[in-house]
């Protein structure tokens, strides 16, 4: 599985709704994120990918769009 796709079942099931926002739309923006699931989705990250996300890099905005989830993705693997 890509890792876009795998990007999306983890908004899916972090967020508990379809994600229908485009690569670069803003995840907050649209409502299929906010802030309190940034937690969420940055455990899920760590799990999914079996990396670890440094407290540092708890940014919104590094987490922003999918296509930002990808780019931070492939700096840390």
């Amino acid at each position: 599985m890509a890792h876009r796709d795998k990007i999306h079942d983890i908004l899916r099931q972090v967020s508990g709704k379809e994600i229908a926002a485009g690569p670069e739309e803003s995840l907050f923006d649209s409502g299929a994120l906010d802030s309190f699931m940034l937690p969420d989705l940055v455990g899920a990250l760590e799990q999914e990918f079996s990396i670890r996300i440094p407290d540092s890099d708890l940014n919104p905005r590094k987490f922003e769009s999918v296509a930002r989830i990808e780019d931070y993705l492939a700096t840390r693997l």
